[in-house]
């Protein structure tokens, strides 16, 4: 088998379904995780497999589990015999208003947006190595200056965007590893009313929400690219991170 083996977390739904569809149009073989959503999987996997019989396998797993990852990863390691590149997509994200945060709700969303990343990169690293293989990470505009009624949350994407950078040089030359942050893609599960959705589109120059496609297209090329390209977090989020600030 030459086709290179990819594994993407949280793949079932939204971005990460359509990246799995991207990267299996691409020629590659897909190890898809998911937590809940089985039926979703299940499906995509189906719909993928009949277009290419025998390409694409399910992982469920809880990525709060920790303990558990390296069982994971021998568990995606034994869907083709390899892994060939890492996509850290799953994420917990919902709003955590400052003085009711919960130890309960910090250690979700550290676990699934900055431990887990961690610990299968590490768990996966020699199969990666010997694949040249890459790793991308999907990261988030406002793991710098954080979200408003995020914070827990904007914390661990801090943390991953540190990891991205981190893992970069510590696997180099053998490992590429990059980040896509995302600006407004999808809107949130958590309902926005009609003004916030106004102020967030106000703020994106170019005036509208990206696309689970253009996500999926930089992370085929971030997969396929430049072999010198390693330790970047792109910024997919219509020129909002860019923006001049407004006149005095």
């Amino acid at each position: 088998m030459s086709q290179p083996v990819v594994l993407i977390t949280g793949a079932a739904r939204r971005i990460g379904a359509e990246i799995s569809r991207c990267l299996h149009a691409q020629g590659y073989h897909l190890v898809l995780h998911y937590h809940h959503s089985e039926q979703q999987a299940r499906e995509l996997a189906d719909s993928l497999n009949q277009s290419r019989p025998d390409s694409v396998r399910l992982l469920q797993q809880d990525l709060t589990r920790l303990d558990d990852i390296n069982a994971m990863a021998d568990r995606a390691l034994g869907c083709f015999g390899r892994v060939s590149a890492l996509v850290n997509n799953a994420s917990a994200f919902y709003p955590s208003q400052f003085g009711d945060i919960t130890p309960a709700q910090w250690l979700e969303l550290s676990a699934t947006n900055a431990a887990a990343p961690l610990l299968l990169s590490q768990a996966l690293f020699p199969s990666l190595k010997k694949e040249r293989g890459s790793i991308i990470n999907m990261v988030d505009i406002h793991a710098t200056n954080g979200l408003r009624h995020h914070l827990p949350y904007s914390m661990a994407k801090n943390a991953l965007a540190t990891l991205t950078r981190g893992l970069a040089a510590e696997l180099a030359p053998h490992v590429r590893v990059n980040g896509i942050a995302p600006g407004p893609i999808i809107w949130p599960e958590h309902e926005l009313n009609e003004e916030q959705k106004r102020r967030v589109l106000g703020s994106v120059p170019m005036g509208r929400l990206g696309t689970p496609r253009e996500i999926a297209e930089t992370a085929a090329f971030l997969l396929n690219g430049p072999e010198y390209l390693t330790g970047q977090i792109i910024a997919l989020d219509g020129g909002r991170s860019c923006q001049s600030l407004p006149e005095a």
